[in-house]
């Protein structure tokens, strides 16, 4: 069976402990995994992963194209994104209606997009290490969504 490097995806030789393209420790993949899609697609799940916090487009793209759309870890972030960014409609919303009549929407409006690009930068990351952040609410509802496939 071909064995993936679990990181950037590329084919291991045979018998080789690591990746000779990016020196992480090989995977070998029985199907469905990260480098099973890396070998169809061209993304491990991880970039994938990274990848559907974009824009809502990718996300929606990644729950609707297989093999991502069985795949829990690119399922959660495609769903995290989702949430948040519909969260993030409803509460700019909010304050715009708020501050207008109140005159201060610039003032609230401003710190909140920087701390909003700042976590956007943060899920980038996280997900791209592989790893699940889970944000207090949406979270939750992601994680629930993802693995009801």
């Amino acid at each position: 069976m071909p064995r993936f490097c679990a990181s950037c995806g590329s084919l291991v030789a045979e018998g080789a402990l690591a990746c000779a393209s990016c020196g992480a420790t090989a995977r070998q993949t029985v199907g469905g995994g990260a480098a099973s899609a890396s070998a169809t697609t061209g993304l491990t799940e991880n970039l994938a992963g990274a990848l559907a916090y974009v824009t809502f487009l990718p996300a929606v793209g990644f729950l609707l194209l297989e093999p991502f759309n069985k795949n829990p870890f690119v399922r959660f972030h495609a769903f995290q994104c989702i949430f948040l960014n519909v969260a993030c409609l409803v509460l700019e919303l909010a304050l715009r209606l708020i501050g207008s009549a109140l005159g201060w929407s610039s003032l609230v409006i401003l710190p909140i997009g920087l701390a909003g690009i700042g976590l956007w930068i943060v899920l980038i990351f996280m997900a791209y290490q592989g790893r699940k952040f889970k944000l207090p609410v949406i979270g939750r509802l992601a994680e629930q969504r993802a693995n009801n496939a």
